[in-house]
């Protein structure tokens, strides 16, 4: 469980920065609401935003994978999570080349995964 939880704190960690971040760049580019049509803020906008969107739900199916599947599992993709997150976050911000697209593909495997792993678990528990 030890991996599972730095993980989701480190993806707290994470927002926290991308929240920082974004008000960073309305202070600089003097945009208080909106994106302004700035590239550069949409980008912060939306990497913050993306990891608002799938980091709950995938820790959350992550961690009701604990009963059944046990420490090893949810450390492993908790730490697979936490490393797209980091990747896809760095690509839309422009300082990971393709980082974007690694990070959006390991999330949506890492969520359909625990997903199905979940369900699989519901059918066996019947």
């Amino acid at each position: 469980m030890a991996v599972f939880f730095i993980c989701a704190g480190l993806i707290g960690v994470l927002a926290a920065l991308l929240t920082l971040n974004v008000g960073r760049m309305r202070t600089k580019k003097r945009i208080s609401l909106g994106d302004g049509g700035d590239p550069e803020m949409i980008a912060a906008i939306r990497a913050h935003g993306n990891l608002i969107e799938f980091a709950p739900l995938c820790l959350l199916i992550i961690w009701l994978l604990h009963g059944p599947y046990g420490h090893r599992t949810i450390a492993v993709l908790g730490v697979v999570l936490l490393t797209s997150r980091v990747l896809h976050a760095g690509g839309m911000l422009g300082a990971i080349p393709m980082g974007r697209t690694v990070g959006a593909v390991g999330t949506a495997v890492v969520l359909a995964v625990a997903s199905i792993m979940l369900v699989l678990a519901g059918i066996r528990a019947l």
